[in-house]
């Protein structure tokens, strides 16, 4: 990355690449971390800028705003993410000072900015904000939904949604935790070893590792670094995937000698539980519609050792022949709006609410198609990582309107969730400290 030499050069570069593309993608990240040849540490100080930024961009525009006599609207990318990499380290990071985090958002104006202005209206804005640290502009309450939003850089939509859902108090606890910061959730190959072999290999390499509190054969990670880089990923004793998803294959309850499709695989995370939880004998098939993706679940299955799993191309919404009733378990993680993984994909939050609009309907043509892979008698699994009851329970409620010969069917996941006796569960990341995730059990009559 010619040219970029800190951190913060490469969080503005990537903030302000991203936002015009109008996507933010960890890969940008990682590339232009890795062609500037940061250091781990700088590194991990240009993902936490990112991530902080998307995490704080409301908030942050809403104080520039306050300091700035230019209308955010009009100013220059790069020069308000600057700002905005200026504002987010002096309000939130404690460790570095007011005055550094001042001087580099000038530079970066200065480097960036093609109005020779810039860097004094930069120095300007965070001078007066760096004096005012301790009394920081007030969000007016009258408006609470439209406080939420600012306090917690979610949109209005989404803000309200939530309220609808939760009400305002409960909402607020939810925005707090998609801005917190998730350790990175470890599910142990227990086809290769155990967890407390891995939690001794990771120890000895450093890492912060422990049991996670309450699901079996799973780890917590805090500390950041490339986990793949670390013998025991290497040697497929592990993989990354988050509780929420785990939980949802439990939930399905594949045995040993089970036939199974994933419907819609890629990375292939709930098709390795799934192999695992059958120590690896039975057949599991698993698919996606991209043909690129193939080879990543290939790749991932090799590594665990799983070789019950099949990688394949599926387009969900199309009846493959051959395929009807000739399954055990069918999971359907569907296309979804995302909005239970903010707090791993921050950007998530700001998507166009019209385009979301379309999702139910993918989803209901997905598991219409599904649902005759099922065999009498097998189950159909549905899931989401998202909390919007249109993609989520009325999808279900139209579903089984349609075909009477499903229903649904009482399971239970490890304490502090339990019995879940109406075959349905939303996970909250406030409440059970997973992704946002929506399961339903569905059992097909014989």
């Amino acid at each position: 990355m010619a040219g970029v030499q800190s951190a913060r050069e490469v969080a503005l570069v990537t903030l302000s690449a991203c936002e015009k593309q109008g996507a933010w993608s960890d890969l940008a990240l990682k590339k232009n971390i890795r062609e500037a040849g940061l250091d781990s540490r700088d590194a991990a100080l240009a993902t936490r800028l990112c991530f902080g930024v998307l995490q704080n961009k409301l908030l942050c525009d809403f104080y520039i705003g306050k300091f700035s006599t230019v209308k955010v609207e009009r100013l220059e990318n790069r020069v308000l993410n600057a700002l905005r990499l200026g504002i987010y380290q002096m309000a939130f990071l404690t460790k570095i000072p007011a005055s550094a985090a001042v001087n580099e958002s000038v530079e970066l104006a200065r480097k960036y900015s093609k109005n020779p202005r810039s860097p004094g209206l930069v120095n300007g804005i965070l001078r007066t904000a760096a004096r005012n640290l301790e009394r920081l502009p007030l969000i007016d309450r009258e408006d609470q939904a439209q406080y939420l939003s600012i306090r917690y850089s979610h949109p209005l939509w989404l803000v309200r949604t939530f309220q609808s859902m939760l009400g305002s108090e409960e909402t607020e606890c939810l925005l707090a935790a998609d801005n917190g910061e998730p350790a990175t959730v470890a599910q142990i190959n227990t086809v290769r070893t155990t967890s407390e072999q891995v939690l001794e290999t990771l120890e000895a390499a450093g890492l912060r590792a422990e049991p996670h509190p309450w699901l079996p054969n799973c780890i917590t990670l805090t500390g950041g670094g490339d986990l793949e880089r670390l013998a025991a990923f290497q040697e497929g004793r592990f993989y990354i995937q988050d509780a929420g998803a785990r939980l949802a294959v439990l939930a399905a309850g594949p045995e040993p000698g089970t036939r199974v499709l994933d419907a819609c695989a890629a990375p292939g995370g709930k098709s390795f539980a799934a192999a695992i939880a059958m120590e690896d004998r039975g057949e599991v098939f698993s698919c996606d519609i991209h043909p690129h993706k193939k080879k990543l679940i290939e790749a991932g299955a090799k590594r665990l050792g799983l070789t019950c799993v099949q990688a394949g191309v599926l387009d969900a919404r199309s009846r493959k022949p051959g395929y009807e009733n000739a399954f055990d378990l069918v999971m359907a993680d569907v296309p979804c709006s995302g909005l239970g993984i903010i707090r791993k994909k921050p950007d998530i939050r700001y998507k166009d609410p019209a385009p979301l609009e379309g999702l139910p309907a993918v989803q209901r043509a997905i598991l219409d198609n599904v649902s005759a892979y099922v065999r009498p008698g097998g189950v159909l699994l549905y899931c989401t990582c998202t909390l919007l009851p249109r993609e989520n329970g009325e999808v279900v409620d139209a579903f089984l309107d349609a075909h009477p010969d499903f229903q649904p069917e009482a399971f239970s996941l490890p304490a502090p969730i339990g019995p879940v006796e109406g075959g349905r569960l939303t996970l909250w990341p406030h409440i059970h400290g997973t992704d946002g995730f929506y399961i339903a059990k569905l059992r097909r009559r014989l």
